[in-house]
């Protein structure tokens, strides 16, 4: 017999591996990112003190009103801009990346590249 592929425990478990290896400090805090079918969404996590310290999507209206499609690279690029935006307004420089159980690919790359290059360090 055949296993059935659950995927969504799959990614659940990669979620849980790469948060117990990954903590975020107040120095260099967590950036968190989920993503759906429709929307994605990023978040800078302080875990010592348990609090978040920014964070954006594309529900927002700085950054729905860009794309079109909110489920798509272009809008994860200006989710991570936005997001990095934020942060060094906030004073906060260097990160730790969590992806969230999802392969470093598409939408979650391409997050990640406009987060570097709007200057944060991870």
């Amino acid at each position: 017999m055949f296993k059935q592929i659950n995927r969504k425990a799959d990614n659940q478990k990669r979620h849980l591996r790469v948060r117990n290896r990954i903590q975020g400090t107040t120095e260099r805090p967590r950036l968190s990112v989920y993503r759906s079918l429709h929307h994605i969404y990023a978040q800078i996590v302080d875990d010592t003190k348990g609090v978040t310290l920014v964070s954006a999507s594309t529900m927002e209206s700085g950054v729905s009103g860009q794309t079109e499609n909110k489920g798509n690279a272009k809008a994860a690029q200006a989710v991570g801009k936005a997001l990095a935006e934020k942060a060094l307004v906030k004073g906060i420089k260097q990160v730790v990346f969590d992806r969230g159980g999802h392969i470093y690919h598409g939408r979650i790359k391409a997050l990640a590249d406009a987060a570097r290059e709007a200057g944060l360090d991870f």
